[in-house]
């Protein structure tokens, strides 16, 4: 089966591709590891992560995206480069169209960067669309419809709220608050309590592990290995869930506000909508235990997470893929 389009939710933390007719084929970390001597790259993906607080010093593991945009323009394309040729295959001889997610708050520059690199890692045409627009479409969200729709994707880089109303984002605040935060939270929060350090994989652990916006009854454990900073010898460590939630209580609360400041802005028949219908949350962040309760109490609105959230972005371009002829005259010509 040759394949003519490909979607991709380039993440900050993880790289997802969509093919029409075959589904979600890649999901795979968005890092990259190169031979510093030669300056090559030698893995990409999940077996670069495997590289990361392990490698000598002639290899180094790079996150190519910062806060959802291209922070290296080279690496970043060796990766799409990667991703297209383990998408399409050996034989496969078209270059492929392309529907790629970005922030919301993309520069023209940055939008130029992620267009150029994906022509040059060989795609035929790379048409770009905003995240939120594409997270709501992976929700299942009408967003054509004239009543007004909120939604809160929480990624790796960034936090992204909008209200998206006849096709188009109405208003929306982007923050680059989301889960590569969450896991320097937890690594600041073992290091002062406990005097133990702890890299980003075993934050990320804990995080998936035990990790909760709220406090709760039945505490979650989660034991794990450090470095003690006293003696310098490795140490275990139990740690819980109500802990992880004080620790990450101060950046969900900063997501709190952004998403206050998008509803002060917010045409009130739109807010209207909103309060009615609720607010869908997607993003992989958005799995954190008790984030949904958590936004209802401070917000006062209903709060549901999406079916697979760290998937939404990648259904949206699946979707964006399949009508590809009629959201060229409409919604990607909107971005």
């Amino acid at each position: 089966m040759l394949v003519k389009r490909i979607g991709i939710d380039l993440g900050t933390t993880n790289t997802v591709v969509f093919v029409p007719g075959k589904g979600f084929i890649i999901n795979e970390p968005t890092i990259v590891a190169l031979s510093l001597p030669e300056n090559s790259v030698m893995a990409v993906g999940a077996e670069a992560k495997e590289m990361i607080g392990r490698t000598p010093g002639d290899i180094a593991a790079y996150r190519p995206l910062k806060d959802g945009v291209i922070a290296d323009y080279y690496i970043t394309r060796a990766m799409l480069r990667y991703f297209i040729h383990k998408a399409v295959g050996k034989w496969n001889l078209l270059k492929p169209d392309m529907v790629i997610s970005v922030p919301a708050g993309i520069t023209p520059t940055e939008r130029r960067a992620v267009v150029n690199a994906a022509r040059e890692a060989g795609a035929k045409n790379a048409y770009i669309v905003r995240e939120p627009l594409l997270a709501a479409l992976g929700a299942g969200i009408a967003i054509n419809s004239s009543s007004g729709n909120m939604i809160i994707n929480i990624g790796g880089g960034t936090s992204e709220v909008a209200v998206i109303s006849l096709g188009g984002i109405v208003c929306w605040s982007s923050l680059r608050v989301a889960g590569n935060k969450f896991d320097t939270a937890i690594m600041n929060y073992v290091k002062k309590k406990y005097a133990i350090s702890i890299g980003e994989q075993t934050a990320e652990a804990i995080k998936i592990g035990a990790g909760s916006a709220l406090p709760m009854k039945s505490k979650i454990e989660f034991q794990f290995r450090g470095r003690d900073l006293i003696g310098g010898l490795p140490k275990d460590l139990i740690v819980n869930s109500n802990e992880i939630a004080e620790a990450l209580n101060p950046y969900l609360t900063e997501i709190v506000a952004s998403v206050s400041s998008v509803f002060n802005e917010t045409p009130p028949e739109l807010v209207a909508d909103v309060m009615e219908k609720g607010v869908i949350l997607s993003g992989g962040s958005a799995g954190l235990r008790n984030i949904d309760e958590f936004f209802k109490r401070l917000l006062g609105v209903e709060m549901y997470v999406a079916e697979d959230p760290i998937l939404c972005v990648a259904k949206g371009t699946g979707v964006i893929l399949e009508h590809l002829d009629i959201y060229k005259r409409t919604l990607l010509n909107k971005n």
